[in-house]
């Protein structure tokens, strides 16, 4: 569909930089006035966790429908998409989903999150993101990726059965029960209209990137990735094209990456929200470069982060996704858990 676009002089790589960081602009405003987080609704303060829960569960209704109604009318086709191959590879999925939520909670933010705040000012984010996009190239292309490939080797044969939609009943009867069962907690969850419409606002992103990079940019002579919303393997592409962008091009990540911390910003800047934060003491700061360690190896190995596995990765109703998802909320509660079990001091918010 490119070429009847009318671009001359660009081809669909540089345009989908452009479209990459429209979306990533309008991310990272929506994220920071809702303060969009699912972190916060697994295991922050517990007057809040209900209410944001709901908003993230909201997004989600709305990501699962618009993608599989674009799926339905044949403008995007997830065949052959890696959250559908055949063979899943069941241990580095779990425990890389485990090791991403325990990583998130030592560092009171998942990627996305995190970015969002570093737009804000807040310098022990944007410390967390460098360290997270270095270990997950490191897992991706470098030391630690003869261990991504010990653990991605064992893989359980799934066929068909690799998405809900082979289950009885199809794409229609499991998208539904998704979106009934997020949108039901969602209208429940006490939010007022206007962060629910955030939240809504949030999960359509999720689609139009979709159809972005799958229909409107797809050129068969010059091919980009076909992805949505994601902050693991983008965070890496900018933070390598930034330091050596005459040998790698931008992609959409980097546009995302570089949108996000801009809209962000700006809304902050906007709202009088925008100040600098930093750590306070050399052990937050080694609790939060530990976790960005997990989260950068986590991510990789279980295929995505809470935006990239859950809230893009599930509207495809690939089964990996949705066991990546499940493995991250179970290690953030688990983690939680222990942090309290152990009587450990309460961690200053980063947010």
């Amino acid at each position: 569909m490119f070429e009847t676009l009318g671009f001359e002089t660009l081809g669909p790589r540089e345009v989908s930089v452009m479209f990459g960081l429209a979306i990533g602009v309008a991310f990272g405003a929506l994220a920071e006035a809702t303060r969009f987080c699912l972190r916060r609704g697994l295991v922050g303060p517990q007057d809040e966790r209900r209410a944001a829960l709901g908003l993230w569960l909201m997004a989600l209704a709305v990501a699962v429908a618009g993608t599989q109604a674009a799926v339905w009318l044949g403008w995007i086709d997830f065949t052959d998409h890696r959250f559908m191959a055949s063979d899943l590879p069941v241990l580095a999925i779990l425990l890389g989903g485990l090791l991403f939520g325990a990583g998130m909670v030592l560092t009171r933010g998942c990627a996305s999150r995190l970015t969002v705040l570093a737009g804000t000012g807040n310098l022990r984010a944007l410390t967390v993101l460098l360290v997270f996009a270095i270990v997950a190239h490191a897992t991706t292309k470098g030391v630690l990726s003869p261990l991504r490939e010990l653990l991605g080797g064992y893989r359980v044969s799934m066929g068909e059965g690799i998405s809900l939609s082979a289950l009885p009943g199809g794409a229609i009867v499991w998208s539904a029960i998704i979106v009934a069962l997020a949108a039901g907690y969602a209208l429940r969850s006490g939010n007022r209209p206007a962060p629910l419409l955030g939240g809504a606002m949030i999960g359509a992103l999720v689609p139009l990137a979709w159809v972005g990079t799958g229909l409107v940019l797809f050129d068969e002579f010059d091919a980009i990735a076909f992805e949505s919303l994601s902050f693991t393997s983008p965070a890496t592409e900018a933070l390598f094209w930034s330091i050596a962008s005459s040998s790698i091009p931008a992609g959409f990540g980097t546009g995302l990456i570089g949108g996000a911390l801009a809209g962000a910003a700006a809304l902050a800047v906007i709202a009088g929200r925008f100040r600098w934060q930093s750590f306070v003491s050399p052990r937050e700061t080694g609790r939060y470069l530990a976790g960005a360690v997990l989260m950068g190896f986590g991510g990789v190995l279980a295929g995505g982060c809470t935006v990239g596995a859950g809230l893009a990765g599930v509207p495809t109703l690939s089964l990996a996704a949705v066991l990546a998802l499940i493995a991250i909320a179970a290690g953030a509660v688990a983690a939680n858990a222990v942090l309290r079990h152990r009587s450990a001091p309460r961690f200053q918010p980063a947010e």
